[in-house]
């Protein structure tokens, strides 16, 4: 694996002050995605790296300050999100910035032009989130995939996909595997959500089920909690599966990486299953040889 500096160099990222400030994203992703950036790090090309870890790292602060939400911006009275979408416009404006998450960002875009469309597209829906107040049933949380979670997304995504490649087919694959990932999420990340106040499995699939927020809450483990998880990451495993064919849509030297978030994304799904009804007292994660053998896998 090329030395950090060596690939900013090869990324074309020569001043010292966007150096630290790529640096400084690149130990911030590395610290709460750990097998994704060893993932980046190793199989991406040099000059694609850095712009992926600062639209991830963009991406993820904003997330942040949206899980935060409307009841914080009530406590405090101030309203974190807005003024964050706003510095974030204008910046896009002007070109300029003050803050170390949009100063590599906006060099990313003087590099890759066609991520502004998408950082539109997930600041438009970046209400959803943070105004999420629970789905009433499984439309609900497909209306938040297609409004939040897909245009996040497409933030990495359409730095890996080929310039030209079908919009069309495109998107499709990208839903399909963002569909998967989000329910993965919102499964495996149970017990946090539930600590923070948010139920992010729909009304209506717990009815179905026989599942109480109760039930949820305090791990019980019932016939319907773990029939409720088997069937949340059964469905998202098959969409995780029917976005394999992502990979063709990228340049030859990014099918490797992609392949690899597909496939690791499914070895987490498995490990949630493992776990069942006690991902209400923490997420669950693949064994790390397996997540080598994949990345090995992939090197080779």
């Amino acid at each position: 694996m090329r030395t950090w500096g060596g690939t900013l160099t090869i990324a074309g990222i020569d001043t010292p002050s966007l150096r630290a400030d790529y640096t400084r994203q690149r130990a911030l992703v590395a610290s709460y995605r750990r097998h994704a950036y060893l993932a980046v790090r190793l199989l991406l090309p040099p000059s694609l790296a850095p712009h992926v870890i600062a639209a991830t790292a963009f991406m993820h602060h904003t997330d942040t300050l949206l899980d935060q939400g409307s009841d914080a911006a009530a406590a405090s009275g101030e309203d974190a999100c807005g003024a964050w979408e706003k510095e974030v416009r204008d910046a896009l404006a002007t070109g300029d910035s003050e803050h170390p998450v949009l100063r590599p960002l906006l060099h990313t875009l003087t590099r890759h032009p066609r991520l502004r469309s998408h950082v539109e597209d997930f600041l438009a829906g970046a209400p959803v989130d943070r105004d999420f107040s629970g789905f009433a049933d499984e439309a609900g949380y497909q209306r938040y995939v297609d409004a939040y979670s897909l245009p996040a997304f497409m933030l990495i995504a359409c730095l890996l996909v080929e310039p030209d490649a079908d919009a069309t087919a495109v998107r499709e694959l990208c839903r399909a595997y963002i569909d998967g990932s989000q329910r993965l999420d919102f499964v495996n990340d149970l017990a946090e959500d539930l600590r923070d106040g948010r139920l992010t499995i729909p009304e209506e699939t717990l009815t179905r089920h026989g599942v109480t927020r109760a039930d949820l809450e305090q791990g019980r483990d019932t016939p319907g909690t773990r029939e409720l998880i088997r069937t949340l990451l059964g469905q998202a495993r098959r969409d995780l599966l029917a976005a394999r064919g992502l990979p063709g849509l990228a340049p030859p030297a990014h099918r490797a990486f992609v392949r690899a978030v597909i496939t690791l994304e499914v070895l987490t799904a498995d490990a949630a299953l493992a776990k069942g009804p006690a991902l209400s007292h923490g997420s669950a994660r693949p064994p790390l040889d397996a997540l080598l053998r994949v990345l090995v896998r992939a090197l080779r």
